[in-house]
């Protein structure tokens, strides 16, 4: 994550909302949400759940180099390819 209170740390997409240009990242940009008890007896709980964050403030990370990268494309025979612009390695 490139900017925001989860600044400088690494996680998976879970989900990509690209109508909206938004991407959810587990474990980045956390609440805490309180869910009310559904049956007679049972408690109610709080619940941490990932929020959707702007596109803009992630990048990709190089498996090559390990670092946040700027992402160029590659031909691979008929295959096209993400590459990285500085390690020329490319994403899975």
């Amino acid at each position: 994550m490139l900017s925001g209170k989860d600044r400088g740390k690494r996680g998976k997409v879970a989900r990509a909302l690209p109508t909206f240009g938004r991407v959810v990242v587990e474990g980045l940009n956390t609440v805490q949400k309180r869910a009310r008890a559904r049956k007679q007896g049972q408690s109610g709980e709080i619940v941490t759940i990932s929020r959707a964050i702007s596109v803009s403030n992630v990048k990709l990370v190089c498996p090559k180099c390990g670092v946040a990268a700027r992402v160029g494309r590659a031909i691979e025979g008929e295959k096209k390819l993400r590459q990285c612009k500085k390690c020329k390695g490319t994403f899975a």
